[in-house]
Formats: C-alpha cells, structure tokens, sequence
C-alpha cells in the first residue's frame, strides 16, 4: 500500500510507511511482476471456476440430498465462516505478511469441497462449504495485501482488472463443463475434481509472493501481536451469523431463541470489526466498507437463487440455467476493465452511482421469467447489466479502500470490507432462504429430475427472495454518493 495521500485523510504518512510498491510502476507484466501477476490471478480464476461451477450443480446436489430446504444455507454457510477467517487473515497477513495464510486457506478451501463432494447427507454438504468457507476467507484477504504490497498505486486498478478478467472463462466454460459432468457423470464429481487445479496456482504463486510480499510491512518495528479481542468478535460474529441462519431456516417458534442469541452475539461483533461509521453510511472508508456489503449481498443473494428458478420453474437443464449466467462474467469483466481506465477517474463516482441502478434493475427484471410467456433468455440479457454494475463496483471498490489505508492497516481493512461483504451475503441469503421456505419453496424438492410441475410451482416464493433484494441495490444507489470524505478532513 502506498503512503496516505493526506488530501484524502488528513493525516501525511510518516516515511517508514512506505513499501516497496511505492516505486515506481512499470506494469503488471513486467519482468518484477510477471510470475506474481500470473499466480494470483490463477488463484482467482480457481475461486471462479468453483463459483460457475458449483453454481451450476448445487440444485442437483440439494435433490439429491433431500435438502431444498437447506439450500440457501448451502450457500450461506460458505460466507458464515469465511467471515471468521477474513478477520484471522488479516492479522495473520499484518502480522508476517499474506504467505502464510494464502496457503493454509487454499488447503481448507480444497478440504471443504472433498468433503462436501463425498458426503452422503445436507448436512454434511453444508459442512463442507463451512470448511470451504474458512479457506476462501483466508485466500481473499491474503490476496489483497499481496496486491497493497507488492504492487504500486498507478498499478492496483490494472490488477483488479485483471481479477474480474480471470472470470470471463470459467463463466462461460464453467457452467458448460459442470452442466455437463452434472448430467453424465454427476454432480460430485463436480467438487472432487476441482481440487487437483490448486496445485499449479500455489505453486506459481507462493514463491513469487514470498519474493515480493512475504514479511511484517515494517520489518524494523516489533511484531504485533494477535488481537485477542478482535478474535473474540470474529468468533462472535460467524456464531451469531450461524444461529440465524438455523433459525430462518427452521421456521418454528422455538427458533426465535437462536435467532435472539444470533443477533445479541452478531450485532456488537460487526459494530467491533467494521469501521466506525459503517451502518451510518459515514463518509469515505464507512460508506466504501457498507457499499461492498450492499453490491455484494443483494447480487449473491439474488444470483444464488437463479439456476434453481430456472429448473423447477421454466424445466430449464442445469447446463442451460448455469449458461444464462455466463455473460455475466463478460459484461463484469468489462466494468471492471472500465472503471480501471485512467479517463474515467473524473467520472468514477456517478459510474458507480448508475452501476448500482443497473445491479438493481437486474435483481428486479429476472423473476419475470415466472410469466410463462416471458422468454428465458430474458434473465441472461438481466443478469448481464447487472454484472456490469457489479464489475464498476467491486473493482472500484477495491481500488478506493487501498488508496484510503496506511500499509500497515492493509490487512485489518481489507478484512474490514471482506466481513462486509460476507456478512451481507449471510444475512441476506438467510432473509431471502427464509422468505423462500415459508411461501413453500422447500416443496420444490418434489419435482423430479429438475422438470417443473403445477405442484411445485411456487413462483411466489421465488419473488419473495428477488424483489427485496433489488430494493437493497437501489439503496446502494445512494450510499455510492459518499465514498470520499469531505475536503479537508
């Protein structure tokens, strides 16, 4: 992370904040960045082929496991404890640099999808995501302060780019290939297999970040150690988290109880462990820190839900409803790519004003396919704009909160906007999972072999999950306004 602009904070940056990312910039595939570059953005294009691909098997899966009902947890339990390790990942990355905790997640995340691949019942599966869940978490925060330390200011906005770019394949082949393995070999082979692709990004990877990256971001100053407290809250957090998705998905009176102890453990969790100013909207960091949560949440929530209206609704085949999202990853591509263009800087706060517009639009055109006549294809052209929103805000994002941290708060903060991110997606898919069972989509387990039936058609369950999450973006709309602080403070 470079020195602190102080025109942004206020506050001038002292000369041993700096780090050799400071120099200055020759490009991301220069001969100094060349072997990094590759290795993080194959990591990245891992995490994305998971998400295309699991995507496209996870409705098979919950079938076959007799878990409808549980199907937002299998996607929730994922974000759940990959809170707990974004906030472990981040002291751990302050502390001795992202090495260490690149490789341990990698490791998890790779454990998490043998185990939910080989399990015989949903439970077991959703154990597995958890432990999948721990793994990216590390991975994610690690990831960005490879990219605060080993990279200069001038060249962040390119390798974000290059992050959203390593999507574009895994979105289209992705789907395809697991649609199609779903299909003829079945879906756990989906999970089994995509561990063997962890070996070559760590090994391209790690040596290049321990070349560049590895270490305190001060090696002259004592070594910190972990927060105690922090950890209590980040604890606190992913158990609280927990109880509440336990509670909307179990949707009896005696649930308000978890769900009472959920929130009394979460709320002073996330008040501790996100900036102050957060849930205010406060301006600059707060409101960079709520924005990710508010893109990140409503879209997942959203998106996770696709594929399965898709197949009980329309009779869409996995492979068919996992491709209506693949332009997706071209269109997000594309955003990011845009917002990275150094002519757009004077424009970047009204881009992403109208990103969050059009990620709302998305969310509330796609259940328009539960009109019989509405055409599939529909969601695809939806879900296409919206990914472009999504690709100005994520990257942009990304971008603002490096530009706003001191290297030695690169970890804590990017942790910061992580559990924002991660929170959001289990509160959000825990709301929509719950509205989604109690207007009986946990019947649509009934339906045989992903075909739609009048007895297991509940499209209103499925407007109960997407119209409110639209309503979420559109309140991004205005949180995009206050990313900056005011001049002079």
């Amino acid at each position: 992370m470079s020195a602190l602009d102080p025109r942004d904070t206020g506050v001038a940056a002292a000369p041993s904040d700096r780090t050799a990312a400071d120099k200055a910039p020759g490009g991301v595939l220069d001969r100094e960045h060349r072997a990094l570059s590759i290795g993080i953005v194959s990591v990245v294009l891992l995490i994305a082929f998971e998400a295309t691909a699991v995507g496209t098997a996870m409705p098979v899966a919950a079938r076959e496991l007799d878990g409808v009902a549980l199907y937002a947890f299998a996607f929730s339990a994922y974000f759940t404890t990959s809170l707990f390790g974004m906030v472990l990942a981040g002291q751990w990355s302050d502390r001795g640099g992202p090495l260490a905790p690149l490789a341990v997640g990698m490791a998890s995340f790779a454990a998490g999808l043998l185990l939910s691949g080989t399990a015989g019942t949903m439970w077991l599966f959703v154990l597995g995501r958890a432990v999948q869940g721990l793994g990216g978490g590390l991975v994610i925060v690690a990831l960005y302060v490879v990219v605060s330390r080993a990279y200069a200011e001038a060249l962040r906005p390119a390798i974000m780019a290059s992050f959203a770019a390593a999507w574009v394949v895994p979105s289209v082949v992705g789907p395809l290939a697991s649609g199609t393995i779903t299909e003829h070999l079945g879906w756990r082979w989906v999970f089994v297999g995509i561990p063997v692709l962890v070996v070559f990004p760590l090994a391209l990877a790690l040596p290049a970040i321990r070349r560049t990256a590895s270490g305190p971001a001060d090696p002259t100053a004592p070594l910190p150690p972990f927060d105690r407290r922090r950890i209590r809250l980040a604890l606190g957090i992913s158990l609280g988290a927990g109880l509440l998705q336990y509670a909307g998905q179990d949707l009896r009176r005696l649930s308000l109880l978890p769900a009472a102890v959920g929130a009394a453990l979460l709320v002073p969790s996330a008040l501790g462990l996100l900036p102050k100013g957060t849930f205010r909207a406060g301006r600059g960091l707060p409101s960079v820190v709520l924005l990710r949560g508010i893109a990140a949440g409503s879209f997942i929530a959203a998106e996770s839900f696709v594929p399965l209206m898709l197949v009980v609704e329309r009779g869409v085949s996995p492979t068919l409803a996992g491709l209506s999202l693949a332009v997706g990853g071209l269109t997000w591509a594309l955003g990011s790519y845009l917002q990275a263009r150094p002519r757009m800087a004077p424009y970047r706060e009204r881009a992403r004003v109208a990103a969050m517009v059009l990620v709302a639009a998305a969310i509330a055109a796609a259940p328009s396919v539960l009109i019989p006549g509405v055409p599939v294809w529909t969601v695809a052209v939806a879900w296409a704009f919206g990914c472009l929103g999504m690709g100005v805000v994520i990257a942009s994002t990304s971008v603002l909160l490096l530009e706003l941290s001191a290297p030695e708060e690169a970890g804590t903060n990017s942790a910061a906007l992580q559990i924002s991110d991660g929170l959001s997606n289990v509160l959000l898919l825990t709301a929509g999972g719950a509205a989604f069972a109690a207007l009986g989509g946990g019947a649509l387990g009934a339906a045989a072999h992903g075909a739609a039936t009048s007895a297991s058609s509940h499209p209103a369950a499925f407007a109960a999950v997407f119209l409110p999450m639209a309503a979420v973006a559109a309140a991004g709309a205005w949180v995009a306004t206050r990313l900056r602080a005011p001049a002079g403070t």
